[in-house]
């Protein structure tokens, strides 16, 4: 029994020894796992039973391992020791962590290539004014323009005063039997243009269809009326509107295919309308500047009556007038432009005032420039497709109507109402708005679209309509107080009603305007749908053909 028991004692020394053997070999695997981290990642944490004296004479060892590498260490080596709950940190400087790491190989020589130009990119918060110099003469005119007005109302007064002055009965007869009459022109003007407008944003397609033969009916009313007074002012002007109304009646006859497509796209450019509820109010604000202007306006013609050449001076006047109401409707034309553009390109809600503030100072040049180029660009190409009407078969009499057809369609590219949209989202200058707006539509093929658009004969259409409404009511009074007054009257009384309605109708021109150059920009946007791409194809097929310039009959040229 003893001789077994110190086998056993001396089996479980030899066990225990065993044990101890296999702890401190993993107490040295861990401490150089440990060396390990702490050369990659920096800290180091051990915690050490000390279960055998082996175990200790390890960890004396390893200690003065350490303190004889921290005694080796340069006094000039930022090598940072920080004790923390048994934590040590360790941050190499760049310049020693530098030394261990291979030099690179030298850069092989590679062929200098030459930089591609990229593309600058359109802005669309430009900051610069765009044409100065035509902004720089609409100011002159227009601070030429109120000192005349204002100079020829003092004259006005002065004449009313001076009680020796001939002229004073006729100054007092005009102020008592024109003044009434032309300011309620102006007031039945500014109802008949936010009417207008209304109805043709509520029912489109029906407002179409109305305002062409509307514009007939009221027009060769107003011609009928003036030449059933019998003067030879009055006929004049009768003959002319009877005139207008037999063309308006051609007109609506000859566009009654393109309708239904002209209501397609104007109910779809409307749609953005309704998210911004204050897109109105540049309107409003053009509105009543222009009313206020008018009746100043008005009363310097009165002051013109006692001043030298008076004719030639209304005549300045009347031109001025137009300028300046034709920048106010261009005015709102690239506030809303801006809206609708922005929502459409980019997805945004814009601030309308900001939009009109812009349009007021930084895009002003433009609609300056715009707003005496256009309508006689327009004008110039409408008398070209005239002739080219009436050209026929006979080359002889009209040899020339090709070239000034050409000639004006070529002038339309550098300057049409198309380019109000670019000008307003991108600021560009108006010519090179034009350009690109037009190259746009070259791209997608929308040429035959754009240029067969009604949009812009309905708000002229309107226009006429409203000041002929305007003439019926003004020549009606005036025939009863004063008829030697009639035709003047009639006549400021139309312009008055086209000039304002127009301001008004600005607002629709420039939805249908965005939709078809945001179109032709990106045509997959979401927010358009297949309307002009469908009646592209059709074009195309030769199924939808676009209605051409109709040619007089052979036989009639003979």
């Amino acid at each position: 029994m003893g001789a077994t028991e110190h086998v056993v004692e001396g089996e479980n020394k030899e066990g225990r020894k065993e044990d101890g053997k296999e702890r401190v070999d993993e107490v040295v695997e861990e401490e150089k796992e440990g060396e390990k981290l702490d050369l990659e990642k920096g800290p180091v944490g051990a915690v050490i039973v000390e279960d055998s004296k082996g175990l200790e004479r390890f960890e004396d060892e390893r200690d003065h391992f350490h303190v004889s590498m921290l005694q080796r260490l340069n006094p000039t080596n930022p090598l940072r020791i920080v004790i923390n709950g048994g934590t040590r940190v360790a941050t190499p400087s760049p310049s020693q962590s530098s030394r261990f790491q291979p030099t690179p190989p030298p850069p092989r020589s590679q062929p200098r290539s030459t930089p591609t130009p990229q593309p600058s990119v359109t802005t669309l918060n430009s900051r610069r004014f765009t044409n100065k110099l035509a902004l720089l003469l609409y100011l002159v005119h227009k601070v030429a323009a109120i000192a005349l007005v204002c100079f020829l109302i003092f004259k006005g007064i002065q004449g009313l005063i001076d009680g020796s002055n001939p002229a004073k009965r006729k100054e007092e007869r005009v102020l008592k039997y024109l003044l009434p009459q032309v300011e309620a022109a102006s007031l039945l003007s500014i109802t008949l243009a936010f009417a207008w407008q209304k109805a043709l944003r509520e029912w489109p397609q029906i407002m179409v269809y109305f305002i062409l033969w509307c514009t007939f009916f009221m027009s060769l009313s107003a011609g009928i009326l003036l030449i059933c007074f019998q003067k030879p002012a009055t006929d004049g002007v009768g003959v002319c509107f009877i005139a207008f109304a037999i063309g308006n009646g051609l007109y609506a006859c000859w566009v009654s295919q393109r309708v239904g497509f002209c209501c397609k796209v104007l109910l779809k450019s409307l749609e953005p309308v309704d998210k911004f509820r204050d897109l109105n109010q540049p309107a409003y604000w053009m509105l009543g500047a222009g009313f206020l202007w008018m009746s100043l306006w008005i009363l310097a013609v009165v002051g013109a009556l006692n001043f030298y050449y008076p004719a030639l001076v209304i005549i300045a006047l009347l031109l001025s007038l137009c300028w300046t109401t034709e920048v106010m409707r261009n005015v709102v034309n690239l506030t809303v432009s801006r809206v609708i553009a922005l929502y459409y390109l980019r997805g945004m809600q814009s601030n309308t005032q900001f939009c009109f503030q812009r349009a007021l100072t930084r895009n002003l040049g433009s609609a300056c420039l715009g707003s005496l180029f256009v309508p006689a660009i327009e004008a110039m190409r409408i008398i070209a497709r005239g002739l080219n009407l009436l050209e026929g078969e006979d080359e002889f009499m009209f040899s020339c109507a090709h070239c000034c057809l050409n000639v004006m369609q070529s002038i339309f590219r550098y300057g049409n109402g198309w380019a109000y949209v670019q000008i307003a989202a991108y600021g560009k200058g108006f010519v090179r708005a034009s350009q690109d707006t037009w190259a746009l539509f070259e791209r997608e093929e929308m040429e035959p679209i754009v240029d067969s658009d009604m949009m812009s004969a309905i708000c002229f259409l309107t226009g006429v309509c409203s000041g002929s409404i305007c003439v019926i009511m003004v020549a009606a009074w005036t025939a009863k107080v004063h008829q030697p007054f009639t035709a003047t009257i009639s006549l400021l009384a139309f312009f008055i009603g086209y000039l304002m309605t127009r301001i008004a109708m600005a607002l629709p021109h420039a939805c249908v305007s965005c939709y078809y150059v945001c179109y032709a920009e990106n045509p997959e946007n979401r927010l358009f749908d297949k309307t002009i791409k469908e009646r592209l194809e059709l074009i195309k097929a030769g199924r939808d053909v676009v209605v051409p310039t109709p040619r007089v009959p052979r036989r009639f040229t003979r």
